[in-house]
């Protein structure tokens, strides 16, 4: 029997005969005349990455969600190992639904478009940045809401002078204060020393980070090795070095994307302020959780068990509400993701498809894991979208549809059990594929009037 880690050490199954509910005041889950465990003492347990974003995602709560919060830890499976396992891999879900970070600096050399990029993330005129092709146009550093999400326009960084001095420092100090960095340089200048010297004193700050190089459209036939001699010079990958058009706003949506990859706190705040833009941030909470569904599958529990599943989708439903700008505890969340009946779905997939025999079970496990939680991503999103709850019968069928498509995609891995990171990687490179992940229309029933 599996058990779990309840503050009183009892089993899932006396837990439920009991009816008791566990009561939190502070740091504390008691049961009327049982163990008392603080959070503190929960903390212990984790793995060192995932103890910081737990104590982070502690001191962001409220009173109530505190509650909601260390409820929804209790369905962990008492086995340490897992725990450390799932805590570990959920780490990037629990930064987006807790995270706080709101705040990006666009910084890089003289007339690089910083501002007209600037420009595509406001909406309101007044807050518009001056620009024009006469290098140094923007003179101070300028501050502007995108709804929620604060962006913070830089003079050159590499301006030269006393003035120039002046704004390489406000820059700089605008830099520092940031919670993340889009690093702009022209495609048609490229990265000469000065480049590079500045990329050196940003990537000292210690802040996460993407690179844009903008005016790509100039550059067209020869894009790609553009790109590849900008990354070489910059030492990074060809996939961390970004095309973008910021005059037409080409390129920007990859760029929200891998400021979400990198800092997952970023995304509330990225939603909130750009809402044309919540579909793509969405489901990058889908495909992140998507892909730690389908490693949960390898462990050693029985499929049935759907707790560790339940406490993976319960975050990434929380952090889809709040790309969509909703207010909703953690119980909340975790009633909605039971309320969509994905985990009798599940078992009753995994049934019915073992029965027919054909691929091991790890793979039927990943498979399945995957697709509910798609399912239920993409249900949470229609949810806070429009308000509509999706019926039973368009889960069902939807959630057929991508076992289908995951369970093709993975065969290609073979019938021995992959890595945790194998597995990843493929389920990752699947979701790319799926054409939904465009365009939330591209789920709508085609039955449908």
């Amino acid at each position: 029997m599996v058990r779990y880690l309840f503050p009183c050490s009892r089993t899932a199954a006396s837990y439920n005969r009991t009816g008791i509910n566990p009561v939190c005041t502070s740091t504390k889950i008691s049961l009327a005349g049982f163990v008392m465990v603080t959070i503190d003492d929960l903390l212990k347990k984790m793995p060192p990455e995932s103890r910081d974003v737990l104590r982070v995602v502690w001191d962001s709560l409220s009173p109530a969600d505190r509650k909601g919060f260390l409820s929804l830890l209790s369905s962990l499976p008492s086995n340490s190992n897992l725990v450390r396992l799932l805590l570990r891999l959920s780490t990037q879900q629990l930064r987006m639904a807790f995270g706080q970070k709101h705040q990006v600096a666009i910084v890089g050399p003289t007339n690089v478009g910083k501002s007209t990029l600037y420009n595509q993330f406001i909406h309101q005129k007044t807050d518009r940045a001056e620009t024009s092709p006469l290098p140094g146009t923007t003179r101070t550093n300028q501050r502007a809401d995108a709804g929620l999400f604060a962006i913070i326009d830089t003079p050159g960084a590499d301006a030269v002078g006393e003035v120039g001095a002046r704004e390489q420092a406000e820059a700089l100090q605008a830099a520092e204060q940031a919670d993340f960095l889009i690093i702009v340089f022209d495609a048609i200048q490229g990265i000469k020393q000065s480049e590079l010297n500045l990329f050196s004193r940003l990537r000292a700050l210690g802040k996460p980070y993407v690179v844009a190089l903008n005016k790509i459209d100039l550059v067209r036939k020869e894009t790609p090795a553009v790109i590849a001699h900008a990354a070489q010079n910059l030492g990074l990958t060809v996939e961390q070095v970004l095309p973008l058009i910021a005059k037409t706003g080409e390129g920007i949506p990859e760029i929200l994307t891998a400021i979400a990859a990198t800092e997952p706190e970023m995304v509330a705040a990225l939603g909130r302020g750009l809402p044309q833009y919540r579909w793509q941030l969405a489901w990058r909470s889908i495909a992140s959780a998507a892909s730690v569904s389908a490693v949960i599958a390898l462990t050693p529990l029985p499929f049935i068990d759907f707790a560790p599943l339940i406490i993976i989708q319960s975050a990434m439903v929380l952090s889809i509400a709040r790309i969509y700008d909703y207010r909703v505890t953690v119980q909340r969340a975790r009633e909605l993701a039971a309320t969509f009946g994905l985990g009798l779905l599940a078992r009753t997939l995994f049934t019915e498809l073992s029965k027919l025999g054909g691929p091991p079970g790890w793979l039927l496990g990943a498979a399945i894991a995957t697709s509910t939680t798609v399912v239920m991503g993409y249900a949470a999103a229609t949810w806070f979208q429009s308000g509509e709850k999706l019926s039973k019968d368009r889960v069902n069928a939807l959630t057929k549809e991508l076992t289908a498509f995951f369970l093709d995609s993975l065969k290609s891995i073979g019938k021995k059990r992959p890595s945790r990171q194998t597995l990843q990687e493929r389920i990752n490179a699947a979701m790319q594929e799926l054409p939904q992940s465009k365009e939330i229309e591209l789920f709508d029933d085609p039955d449908k009037d």
